[in-house]
């Protein structure tokens, strides 16, 4: 999305994420996250269906979950990963400021989607507006899924309202997004 390290999303609702860059490793490349966490906030359950994922708390205390499984938790120094395609959900767990650093490799459409996401939440107090919502669920479902929503909302929904958004002209903001990325 940009080149211009670092610069910094504010959901406002106890949620910040720094982009610091982008690292060239031999295989491939990743972008390079920091995150402030207020006590309870953090992303519903969601999947990256095509990059991996890892944080490492700095301080504070992060809980994490999967699907079906009792939550854990990580402290300073621990470092927390998910390969691409794991369901996950994170919270600041603790009573204090959560800090964390990671990464997702690879890069993909990631700075854009949570770009538009952070954007669109900001504006519609906590949760991103609907067409927001279906137009990037809808765009990006080969990327990320939010899965808190239930399969039918994702499935049959999210892509009615998505083509009624383009009907009504609601998309124009989303004029120069990327190209979802393919498995």
């Amino acid at each position: 999305m940009t080149n211009r390290y670092p610069y910094t999303l504010d959901n406002g609702h106890g949620e910040l994420l720094i982009f610091t860059g982008v690292t060239r490793e031999s295989d491939g490349q990743r972008v390079d996250v920091e995150g402030v966490s207020q006590p309870g906030a953090g992303p519903p359950m969601h999947v990256h269906y095509l990059q991996d994922e890892a944080a490492r708390v700095v301080s504070g205390r992060m809980g994490y979950q999967l699907p079906g499984e009792a939550p854990k938790f990580a402290e300073a120094g621990e470092v927390v990963a998910w390969p691409a395609g794991t369901p996950h959900k994170w919270w600041n767990a603790g009573t204090t400021e959560l800090r964390m650093t990671g990464w997702c490799k690879p890069p993909d459409n990631i700075e854009f989607y949570l770009s538009a996401m952070f954007k669109s939440m900001k504006e519609n107090r906590g949760r991103p507006g609907l067409f927001d919502s279906a137009f990037l669920l809808t765009r990006y479902r080969s990327e990320y899924g939010m899965l808190e929503l239930p399969a039918f909302v994702r499935v049959v929904i999210m892509p009615i309202v998505y083509v009624l958004g383009h009907a009504l002209g609601k998309y124009k903001k989303f004029k120069d997004a990327p190209e979802p990325r393919k498995a």
